[in-house]
């Protein structure tokens, strides 16, 4: 019978790689938390018409990306593909948004049914922020400061470079999309298959096109800044200010659009040059009508989403996880004996209490000396400690340093935890 594996572009995140995401995780929650931002915790499936009517039913994720089905009662349900829409139906369901501001985030698994590749896959983690009640421009700056923050924490503010642009109301994106279609029509044969399709579907993706010569033929293009209504240049015109105040680097980047029909006004994106052609490690902007939309009250709105494994990529790439991340163990207690389970047993919960934070790994299973210690190197312990019949006659360990030449000492077991504290 042939083994069941694993759904293409769905990956097992194994032992020997958790480490690394729980240290991106607990670093993101800190700075979170330092910022005063709640988490909040959304189911992974909802109705289809949620993501049709906030991402768009022309968008290439509701076109051909979505994971949807139908259940047992014949409604139709879909895995989420991005946790805005969520956030926003959790929020509006449950009375969070009546007459208050809310800092949200959450995190957890995205579904797309899209060509699995590096840093992309069918089944993706994101960490995601949303803010709700906050019209100035102020929380879009607080935002990307808050961001700011997070590469200096990785290390990465030298890879991570700022773009951003403000894509106006919807009623301006309406008129420059009619002065863009008017213009692309000229050279439509010219364009690329996907920029032909989105010419009547989603026309100002095409501005994101890779294509070459779409490229070349946008040159000429109707610029969307010319088009931006007086109170969105206002508005990013005062952003612009604060950042520069904050000393937060960025470049404004009229191509900049994203691709989901919700955003208005500010959108933003982190992008790296160090992954090749994946280089978004964050993205977002704002989407005052989202809300409103979904059937709540206008309520303006903007967050941002990042995705974890480009982000661990990136880490990974330049060597920027802290050793101490991939160690497993601090102590490993081994048992020489069936006589000394017990005491060693006793012994790990001992130093568990005294040493908080620290990971004291007690051997089971048995086995000899030699067959321990190869446990205990593979633990990625500092510290073996060797308990045998003699020991537990005596009221002595033998603490043994397994990452340095130094020799094996003998210790009291009353003084052992005295002895480990300075060493791990």
């Amino acid at each position: 019978m042939a083994k069941i594996q694993a759904i293409r572009g769905m990956n097992d995140i194994l032992p020997d790689q958790t480490p690394v995401w729980q240290y991106v995780e607990s670093t993101v929650r800190k700075v979170l938390s330092q910022y005063g931002y709640q988490e909040i915790r959304m189911p992974i499936v909802e109705q289809t018409d949620l993501f049709k009517r906030s991402i768009g039913e022309v968008t290439d994720i509701v076109e051909k990306e979505m994971y949807t089905f139908e259940d047992r009662n014949g409604d139709s349900l879909t895995l989420r593909p991005e946790g805005t829409a969520g956030c926003v139906r959790a929020a509006e369901e449950h009375g969070l948004l009546f007459n208050q501001t809310r800092r949200l985030w959450y995190t957890g698994p995205m579904f797309r049914h899209e060509r699995p590749q590096k840093g992309r896959y069918r089944q993706f983690h994101q960490i995601g922020v949303e803010c709700f009640g906050m019209a100035g421009p102020d929380i879009d700056a607080e935002l990307l400061m808050l961001t700011a923050r997070l590469w200096e924490e990785f290390g990465l503010s030298d890879h991570a470079r700022l773009e951003i642009n403000s894509i106006g109301t919807s009623e301006a994106r309406k008129v420059y999309r009619d002065a863009l279609v008017s213009y692309l029509e000229q050279y439509r044969d010219e364009l690329d298959e996907d920029s032909k399709r989105r010419l009547t579907t989603n026309p100002l993706r095409i501005l994101d096109s890779k294509d070459p010569n779409t490229r070349k033929l946008l040159e000429n293009a109707p610029v969307l800044s010319e088009y931006l209504d007086e109170e969105s240049v206002t508005h990013f015109e005062q952003l612009k200010a604060l950042l520069d105040s904050a000393g937060v680097a960025y470049t404004v980047n009229p191509a900049l659009v994203r691709g989901l029909d919700y955003y208005g006004k500010t959108v933003f994106e982190w992008v790296t040059e160090s992954l090749g052609a994946q280089g978004t490690i964050c993205a977002g902007g704002r989407y005052d009508g989202l809300v409103q939309q979904l059937g709540g009250k206008p309520m303006v709105a903007v967050g941002f989403a990042m995705g974890l494994e480009r982000l661990i990529l990136l880490l990974e790439t330049l060597n920027l996880v802290p050793d101490e991340v991939n160690n497993e163990a601090d102590v490993y207690v081994t048992a020489m004996g069936e006589q000394t389970v017990a005491s060693a047993m006793a012994i790990a919960n001992t130093l568990r209490n005294a040493l908080p934070g620290k990971v004291v790994i007690s051997h089971c299973g048995g086995g000899s000396f030699k067959s321990q210690m190869k446990k205990a190197d593979r633990s990625g312990a500092r510290y073996a400690v060797i308990l045998g019949e003699n020991e537990v006659a005596n009221g002595t360990v033998g603490l043994k340093p397994l990452r340095d030449d130094q020799p094996q000492q003998e210790v009291s077991q009353s003084e052992l935890a005295n002895v480990l504290a300075p060493l791990v």
